[in-house]
């Protein structure tokens, strides 16, 4: 017995060792520690570089179900449908954390607090387990939930409001993407190493696509933005002119 119990404290000591080892911040309590100043997420992909992921790679997506093509809506020239947020209206999410501003996480035992430089887009998601809210209405960024798989942050978000999946109009203005009310969206964070996170996003929205899809990208740490923190991002009120320009009367 108690050699059994001399190697169960090897094996323990070990395991210690070999979480430090990889250098990663922890809390008291032993989960990785996500505090810290970001740059927003960033991932290859395609023909081409996604340095601002700003849009997802079509060659993710999951085959429409039939009427999905309604994630497809064409620009249609009324400007609070076309840019939104020109009417200070919020990206929402999951377009909002793809912008390419700062952000900053504060994270407590019970909760991750993610800043986004952007719209000063802030989500508050509860760590302790709690499940997700009822008899809430549809928002923009959905009601999220997260719990610990090992050293892998799972955060869970579901009860969105239809609205922009991300900024693919721009490039394409026959394909203003449009996630519907049945998103949801599961979000893998964990530490890749001592200065950069694994961000997984899945987007599973079961009224436009056969099966959930997923992206990869990566959010570098950038401890020498913290003395500067994030700028001040405010919205107009009232703005009848999009883009600052205005036309006719």
């Amino acid at each position: 017995m108690k050699r059994l119990c001399l190697l169960f404290a090897f094996v323990a000591c070990v395991t210690v060792l070999s979480g430090q080892s990889k250098g990663i911040p922890r809390t008291t309590e032993g989960k990785p520690n996500f505090s810290g100043t970001y740059e927003w997420p960033k991932s290859m992909g395609g023909e081409r570089c996604r340095c601002s992921a700003t849009i997802f790679d079509r060659k993710n997506f999951a085959p429409f179900k039939p009427g999905g093509e309604a994630f497809y809506e064409p620009r249609n020239g009324d400007p609070r449908h076309d840019e939104p947020r020109d009417f200070c209206m919020p990206a929402g999410f999951p377009s909002g954390i793809l912008s390419a501003n700062a952000m900053q996480f504060f994270q407590t035992k019970d909760y991750l607090v993610m800043v986004h430089e952007f719209q000063r887009m802030t989500r508050v998601i509860p760590l302790d387990g709690r499940k997700h809210r009822e008899d809430i209405e549809p928002s923009f960024y959905g009601d999220p939930v997260g719990h610990w798989e090992g050293d892998t942050l799972v955060i869970e978000t579901t009860n969105f409001k239809r609205w922009s999946l991300d900024d693919n109009f721009y490039g394409n203005p026959n394909e203003y993407r449009m996630h519907s009310d049945a998103l949801k969206t599961i979000e893998r964070i964990a530490w890749k190493n001592a200065n950069t996170l694994s961000y997984n996003l899945t987007i599973d929205d079961l009224k436009i696509f056969t099966a959930a899809w997923s992206q990869e990208f990566t959010i570098a740490a950038k401890p020498e933005w913290e003395a500067a923190g994030l700028y001040e991002y405010v919205c107009e009120e009232n703005n009848r002119c999009a883009g600052g320009k205005c036309q006719g009367k």
